[in-house]
């Protein structure tokens, strides 16, 4: 018999102000792309990276924003600590701040701001990083954002004690909600969680400002499966 766990305790796990200050990435301006300027620059352990406004991928032509775009590049040592330190899964929905100077080791700011990662893309074959693209996400900016979400609890289930198994449907869920609301991870506990108990999108708490960005809301995160065997040896009696 299905059954839909209530009473969920659900944490939204967010860093202090929900950015990583400590965490200043890097930048200086490109005056000119293309592919060979871009494999010169990974060549002296630079990253080719993008910053403009989220607005910008609207459809809509009226809904479009002030671009504010910036072509840049980044220090690869820099980026690969930052990584390491907040971990990937969770790299793109983190904001940090940005500094973008006139050159590298230069002493002149020319403009400075909090950004937010989409898209990290990468070499297929090395995992190498190839490009960055960030958004500028100021307190106040509304941002689509898709977070991670970690299941904890799992040694003291009680479904997973008695044999069953856990399967997630959903590693992440998409938001649209002030850039300074934006939680690096959602946590959900399903210590309490018995054979066929799942829970639900809706079943999540979150900032109000928040909003989720689904069709069906009633669609499960995860859920504890009963475990059958599909073959099972005839019983000798």
């Amino acid at each position: 018999m299905l059954r839909l766990w209530r009473g969920l305790k659900t944490v939204v796990q967010t860093s202090p102000a929900n950015t990583h200050h400590y965490h200043t990435i890097q930048a200086i301006p490109r005056e000119c792309t293309g592919s060979r300027i871009s494999s010169r620059d990974r060549a002296q352990g630079r990253i080719p990276a993008v910053v403009f406004s989220q607005g910008l991928l609207e459809k809509n032509p009226s809904n479009r924003s002030p671009s504010r775009k910036q072509i840049l590049t980044t220090e690869r040592k820099q980026i690969r600590s930052i990584i390491k330190s907040v971990q990937l899964p969770f790299f793109c929905s983190t904001r940090f701040q940005l500094q973008i100077r006139a050159g590298s080791g230069s002493s002149v700011l020319l403009e400075s701001g909090t950004v937010l990662p989409i898209k990290i893309h990468r070499d297929e074959e090395s995992g190498k990083i190839l490009n960055l693209v960030f958004v500028w996400a100021d307190e106040g900016t509304e941002l689509k954002v898709d977070v991670p979400v970690v299941f904890k609890g799992l040694e003291d289930c009680p479904g997973l004690k008695k044999g069953g198994y856990f399967k997630m449907i959903r590693s992440s869920l998409k938001f649209q909600c002030p850039a300074e609301h934006i939680p690096q991870k959602i946590e959900v506990d399903v210590s309490k969680l018995d054979i066929d108990d799942r829970v639900l999108m809706h079943d999540i708490e979150v900032h109000p400002s928040m909003k989720l960005l689904s069709k069906n809301e009633s669609m499960p995160l995860c859920k504890i499966a009963p475990t059958y065997i599909e073959n099972p040896e005839p019983i000798k009696v």
